[in-house]
């Protein structure tokens, strides 16, 4: 009997919720309402979507979201924390459980979830007009709801779409007064009475400008939709005014959605400020470009500068290591990858709207989840209609600026029989104030892991602990500086003497990027910027060989200058150190290596001398063995260091580096990075532990070539030449090495002997 009872009282529930559904359609055909979310094919689609396992579980895993928040009551307090303080996360929490609330009251008809929506917004309508600017007033822009306006920014672009989603259930009573009491007075806010927030071309603007033109959109009110798109006409702004990352706000002439669309991509859709950003500004760039394709599709939006927009989710893509963590590059804090809600929207709305990719396809399995719109609907049906393909990570060179001409980051990846390597070369333009001094730096990957560590940011995301989420001082003193990155640093300083606007004048020029053959991936950039007077140029090159169970990394870093400096390359590891080539002196009492520019972060815990040949050190990090062996000269000095020094509060990690230096006018360091062998943590026993590269040297430095060689143990010879002044194709070069001819055509020549 209560079996039976409870399959009828399943049945009535299944044809009430198809019932509802059916009554939204009809509603929404009978309102002029344009709605920036759903139309009436995606509406009559819903039942069908329930057969889509992704679209299914992602309705019901809103669903319990919501009715989570539902049960905790309405919670609208006044603001007064910073990140990661209470009254912070619950305004996130408000504007993100009203955004799913709105889409499941869509997918469902459930009346409940419009009224929390509705509720809410009645309840911020009360509170708003009483609020002054946040009281911490730690950011040039303080917020209302957070102490920056950029969270406030978040909270109107996920409120629009929860308002789109209840705006033809209120009455036209209830929308006046949320419009007039709350939604347009925000929009206000952010806009003419924040226009150093609104006006600026920057991720912040991103924000602005898409809640102001999404709201805008469903108001049907032009002249905010007018605004997001072209910014404000008149902004008053001093010209060096600067935000809290040192970042000038008024660098150009334009603003609003379109001019970021210009000027933030590069043509391959790499983001001024690198992929950590590019993630957290993607989402403002999409939902508001597919609102725009929705409610105003006569503007063709992802057609917009050659389809920017989807470039830009396909190059933010292959920013990622193989787990689809982003490489941190610029201020990025470890961990952020392609799961994150904003890629989330990227991939669906790229797919949906971008030539249905069936890469993207596979990405959007990973992420389990998917919008609760047409695009993720369309996801979800390709994807149970077994069109998924592997999304296939490429090596590829990304332009940076608007124009593609300040330089780039080039990404190598190579497979080995037992692994693959991937290594990062930033070559590209300073990232404005979320940029670091890193010239020509490197980062290497095994699998997902990495190897040579770009540092990343100095902050703990909304742990309120750590000075309320933000960016930490060591970011400034110590993260950002070229010291904490795999770069060379001449006579102790970082790059531009740790200047940003003077790093915003200038890039590293790409020289040449190969990555067609099947047994050497190699990129290579300059810079002459960085130091006045001194020319660096750096290759990286990843190796396969059949005599290696692992690809190797090759680094070529040529120094030219007329003066004699002290030069510094660090290289970034983890993991315990095993063995090293050269006799080294414990320093018993810990000093720092410097009293600036980062160094004065750093503890030189044991120091060597090599003579000349080759200095060798291996480490053991996940049970992998690594070696780096490089080319030495008499009297360099090998330091083993470790971050941490004058950090009182422990925000720096403890994280190993090797340091060479070397005193020199014009020279040129040479390193193999090797990764070999494996340790057994059950059977204890070690498998191909020692570096099977030797003699690893240079054959041939001058003006016009560098030409190095190493071998593998079993006597096989390999040698790699760069034309350091012609990097075109066509042009033949030779040099002579033991009195033999080496000759061929382009920037590069691998052999082997």
């Amino acid at each position: 009997m209560n079996k039976s009872i409870t399959i009828y009282s399943l049945l009535i529930t299944a044809m009430t919720l198809l019932l509802s559904i059916s009554a939204i359609g009809q509603e929404k055909e009978a309102l002029e309402h344009n709605s920036i979310l759903f139309d009436d094919a995606t509406i009559a689609q819903v039942d069908e979507a329930m057969d889509w396992p992704l679209f299914r579980q992602s309705l019901e895993d809103a669903r319990e979201f919501v009715d989570e928040q539902m049960a905790l009551g309405i919670d609208v307090p006044i603001p007064k924390d910073l990140a990661g303080g209470y009254t912070h996360e619950r305004h996130k929490l408000n504007y993100l459980s009203m955004q799913q609330a709105g889409k499941v009251f869509v997918l469902t008809g459930e009346e409940k979830y419009a009224q929390f929506v509705k509720d809410m917004l009645m309840t911020y309508a009360e509170l708003y007009p009483s609020l002054d600017r946040h009281p911490s007033r730690k950011s040039y822009s303080p917020g209302k709801f957070f102490w920056q306006c950029l969270n406030d920014a978040n909270w109107l672009v996920y409120t629009s779409q929860a308002y789109d989603c209840i705006y033809d259930w209120l009455s036209e009573g209830e929308r006046t007064l949320l419009e007039r009491e709350l939604l347009r007075p925000q929009a206000d806010f952010l806009s003419v009475e924040t226009p150093q927030f609104f006006n600026r071309i920057h991720n912040h603007s991103t924000w602005a400008n898409a809640g102001v033109g999404m709201l805008g959109l469903v108001m049907g009110d032009t002249l905010l939709v007018h605004r997001a798109l072209y910014g404000l006409e008149e902004d008053g702004l001093d010209a060096d005014m600067k935000d809290n990352d040192g970042g000038k706000i008024k660098s150009e002439e334009r603003a609003g959605f379109l001019a970021q669309l210009d000027l933030l991509f590069s043509p391959d859709g790499f983001y001024a400020e690198g992929p950590y950003y590019q993630r957290y500004a993607i989402y403002p760039f999409v939902v508001f470009a597919a609102s725009l394709q929705n409610a105003r599709p006569e503007l063709e939006i992802f057609k917009y500068r050659e389809g920017i927009l989807g470039k830009a989710v396909y190059a933010l893509v292959n920013l990622s290591d193989a787990d689809g963590e982003f490489f941190p590059i610029n201020d990025a804090q470890k961990g952020m990858s392609y799961y994150s809600r904003e890629l989330v929207s990227a991939i669906d709305i790229a797919y949906h709207f971008g030539g249905q990719n069936p890469e993207l396809l596979s990405i959007a399995q990973k992420q389990n989840t998917v919008l609760l719109d047409a695009s993720g609907m369309h996801v979800a049906a390709d994807i149970a209609n077994g069109k998924s393909k592997p999304f296939v990570h490429k090596s590829m060179e990304l332009r940076d600026g608007a124009d593609g001409k300040t330089g780039g980051v080039g990404i190598l990846r190579m497979d080995g029989k037992a692994s693959s390597l991937s290594a990062v070369l930033k070559y590209t333009a300073q990232g404005m104030g979320h940029g670091h001094f890193d010239k020509l730096s490197l980062s290497l990957y095994e699998e997902g892991r990495e190897i040579l560590q770009d540092y990343g940011v100095a902050r703990f995301v909304n742990i309120e602990q750590k000075d309320g989420g933000g960016y930490l001082k060591e970011n400034q003193t110590f993260a950002k500086q070229t010291v904490a990155h795999n770069a060379l640093i001449v006579n102790k300083e970082s790059h531009f003497k740790g200047n940003t606007d003077t790093g915003n004048k200038y890039h590293s020029d790409p020289y040449f990027f190969d990555a067609s053959q099947e047994e050497i991936k190699i990129v290579s950039a300059k810079d002459q910027h960085a130091y006045p007077g001194v020319e660096q140029h750096r290759t990286i090159a990843l190796i396969s060989d059949g005599l290696f169970e692992k690809p190797l990394m090759v680094d070529i870093l040529s120094v030219s200058t007329a003066t004699q400096n002290h030069y510094d390359l660090p290289y970034y590891y983890f993991g315990q150190l095993l063995s090293t080539s050269w006799d080294y002196d414990i320093e018993n009492n810990l000093t720092p290596m410097g009293d600036g520019h980062g160094y004065e972060h750093i503890w030189a815990e044991a120091k060597g001398k090599t003579e000349e040949g080759n200095a060798a050190m291996t480490w053991m990090d996940h049970d992998q063995f690594y070696t780096i062996t490089s080319v030495s000269q008499k009297g360099d000095q090998m330091t083993l260091a470790r971050t941490g020094a004058n950090d009182p509060d422990f925000n720096l990690r403890r994280d190993p580096l090797l340091m060479i230096s070397r005193d020199a006018a014009t020279t040129t360091f040479v390193s193999i990075l090797e990764p070999h062998g494996e340790y057994s943590r059950v059977s204890e026993l070690s498998k191909g532990a020692f570096s099977e590269v030797k003699e690893v040297q240079i054959v041939h430095d001058s003006e016009a070539y560098i030409a190095i060689e190493w071998k593998h143990e079993t006597g096989q010879v390999y040698r790699l030449a760069i034309a350091k002044q012609s990097n075109d194709q066509t042009t033949s070069h030779e040099i002579k090495v033991e009195n033999q001819l080496w000759d061929w055509k382009g920037p590069y020549s691998y052999i082997k002997k």
